[in-house]
């Protein structure tokens, strides 16, 4: 639960968010693979915001230990990111339901099965959309969430900014789920612009990343701290489609080679992953024909897919700047410091409290 010293939010703050997640705080922490673990989530609940775990780096196993420990630390509401295209996407489902798990996300549309299966046991879904038409579609299928993510957001990212994405989205669902603006949030004024916009709350990753309860090696951390807005680009050369991560010379490098080099390395990273994750060459292989079938995906694009959650283990958990991506939204440069996730959650409600009594001031005209 919220700590007794947490900020009283302004009436404007209590949001169909904070209704429909059971949550005191319109923010949500993302589920950043590698980085979302039990520790950061539950601190993140417990400060009265939406954490969301990051699955798809984890065996089932593993999300089932993850979630039962995320349970130990808080009483507070909690989510889980899952893949639409994960072999046993199904089993991660039943998993969510039976153990009462508030909130699933997904990085893509969800299979309307599996969105009838959550809503029918009271889990609110929440898919996060790059553009429109993708939040039309999963308003159709029921979802009762959308997290709108604008271009300047970290990892996987569209083409189209956070100011003319989000209000495009409030105004094509916004009157039938909760809208959560993604992509340059890292403090209160933010939060108040995205309500202006109509948006329901805010969702942020790299500034949560930033925080010490994130388990991103300290060297990995004083590194994003060092970058500036400028020191972020957009790469296809990590996975095949457009990633923001932080520019270092491997990046440089990655985007000076040839796709064929790229492809034995994908290879291995492809099994690797299958392997940490617990799947079998037969689901690996079915995963494929699904990715390559239902995104219209060459071979080669689906080979290289594995790449960025091995590439980004390598940076997030060994801390191997040579081997590894720093997937990074370019609220970065604007991030100085390392607060605790309370101090961090508290602090934006502070602000956001601040900028929404000044604007409720009437404003004085200049003398003649």
């Amino acid at each position: 639960m919220s700590s007794p010293a947490s900020p009283e939010p302004h009436p404007a703050l209590r949001t169909p968010l904070c209704e429909l997640v059971g949550v005191r705080y319109p923010i949500v922490q993302t589920g950043m693979g590698w980085v979302a673990g039990p520790r950061l989530v539950a601190a993140t609940a417990a400060a009265g915001a939406l954490g969301i775990l990051a699955s798809a780096t984890m065996s089932l196993d593993e999300l089932g230990a993850a979630v039962a420990e995320v349970r130990s630390r808080t009483s507070a509401p909690f989510g889980v990111n899952l893949r639409t295209d994960s072999p046993d996407a199904g089993a991660r489902v039943d998993l969510l339901v039976e153990a009462g798990v508030a909130v699933a996300s997904f990085a893509q549309a969800p299979r309307p099965e599996m969105v009838r299966r959550l809503c029918d046991s009271g889990v609110v879904v929440v898919p996060t959309v790059g553009a429109r038409r993708h939040a039309e579609k999963v308003a159709g299928l029921g979802a009762q969430a959308v997290i709108a993510q604008g271009a300047e957001g970290g990892g996987h990212t569209g083409a189209v900014p956070t100011s003319l994405l989000l209000p495009e989205v409030v105004d094509a669902v916004g009157r039938q789920v909760a809208v959560i603006g993604a992509g340059g949030f890292f403090d209160g004024r933010g939060l108040v612009a995205a309500l202006a916009y109509g948006a329901a709350g805010i969702a942020m990753g790299t500034r949560f990343l930033l925080t010490r309860e994130s388990t991103v090696p300290d060297a990995v951390k004083a590194l994003y701290l060092a970058t500036p807005v400028t020191g972020t680009v957009v790469t296809t050369r990590v996975d095949g489609a457009p990633q923001r991560v932080v520019r270092t010379e491997l990046v440089e490098r990655l985007e000076g080679a040839g796709r064929l080099l790229s492809m034995p390395r994908a290879l291995r990273n492809a099994l690797a992953f299958r392997r940490r994750t617990g799947a079998s060459m037969t689901a690996l292989v079915r995963e494929g024909l699904a990715m390559k079938e239902g995104n219209d995906l060459t071979w080669a694009q689906v080979l290289m897919a594995a790449n960025a959650p091995m590439m980004t283990r390598a940076a997030l958990v060994e801390g191997r700047l040579d081997a590894g991506v720093l997937p990074t939204g370019q609220v970065v440069g604007s991030i100085g410091e390392l607060p605790t996730v309370a101090e961090l959650v508290g602090r934006v409600i502070e602000e956001a409290n601040a900028v929404l009594e000044q604007l409720g001031r009437p404003t004085s005209r200049p003398s003649a």
